[in-house]
């Protein structure tokens, strides 16, 4: 059976505290697994969470800040430790290459995984595979940033009114799946498209071009907001986004379920983020994220 899911592993920023560890996410997607930003402690947390070293087939970090960058280290050794018995794909902003070197080899350990290094330079796609294809776009935050969006490729929707209208029945419906036609039939006349799902991630950044082409149209948006409306002079001068903007972008872009994240320490009442959030007209399915919750994917329309 495929899972689709979100396992949060940290939501602080710059500060964990004694309920927000510093930032890790892993998607689960079908048999594969994306973890993003891991920040220090993140090793401990997917124990916690129940996630093993061998469910990280690709890392991506946003960019080379401690709170998403520190667990690498402890990551990277784990994955060798356990002997993965796939290959695991790094990417991460090519500017910070020496920042992953030092991580990766923060001390000695026995390499026992392939582990691939894909240096984010530019916009676009960094992997196509058979169930997504990955892209990165360039965010504004004071170092070099990047977001993330994995977007399945559309499928088809069998009708079954439209079988039944050409008498198409039993194992004749699997042979013009696989075949494309039957007896003159074709597969557009009795489906329609599926769109794939998509998925975006953007971490610290000021309001920008790369913001809004991420969260175009994704079923689930993971997004920082650091601070609140009020604080929006701060949010803009450290490269941030508060509950308001954010939730702004994810309206105008027709995102499906909204996830709200990377909370500055100051604040102590989670649901002000709701509440903000809600107020710049978010009206899709909202999460405040906590550490080690789950939030499943949207299922497809």
């Amino acid at each position: 059976m495929s899972v689709r899911e979100l396992v949060v592993l940290g939501t602080a920023s710059q500060v964990p505290t004694r309920h927000r560890n510093h930032n890790g996410y892993l998607l689960r997607w079908d048999g594969q697994g994306i973890l993003f930003d891991p920040g220090e402690g993140t090793q401990r947390q997917m124990l916690r969470a129940g996630v093993a070293a061998h469910d990280i087939d690709r890392i991506c970090v946003t960019h080379f800040h401690g709170d998403h960058s520190l667990g690498l280290a402890g990551v990277i050794q784990r994955i060798n430790l356990d002997q993965v018995p796939h290959p695991v794909t790094a990417h991460y902003p090519a500017s910070g290459q020496h920042f992953f070197e030092r991580l990766r080899y923060a001390t000695a350990y026995r390499e026992t995984v392939r582990l691939t290094e894909g240096p984010v330079a530019a916009d676009g796609p960094l992997a196509v595979t058979d169930a997504y294809t990955l892209d990165a776009c360039r965010l504004s935050h004071p170092v070099e940033s990047y977001g993330y969006r994995l977007t399945e490729p559309d499928g088809r929707r069998i009708l079954p009114e439209r079988l039944a209208a050409h008498g198409i029945t039993g194992p004749d419906v699997g042979r013009i799946q696989r075949e494309g036609v039957l007896d003159g039939v074709t597969l557009d006349e009795v489906s329609e498209v599926r769109r794939g799902q998509r998925f975006a991630f953007v971490m610290d950044t000021r309001l920008c071009d790369g913001v809004h082409a991420l969260a175009e149209g994704a079923d689930m948006l993971v997004i920082e907001s650091t601070f609140l409306d009020e604080d929006v002079r701060l949010a803009t001068d450290h490269g941030h986004l508060t509950a308001g903007q954010a939730a702004a972008v994810a309206r105008d872009a027709g995102v499906r379920h909204l996830v709200l994240t990377h909370f500055s320490q100051r604040y102590s009442d989670p649901a002000e983020f709701e509440r903000q959030a809600r107020a710049a007209g978010f009206d899709g399915e909202l999460s405040i994220a906590q550490d080690l919750m789950r939030v499943p994917v949207p299922k497809r329309t």
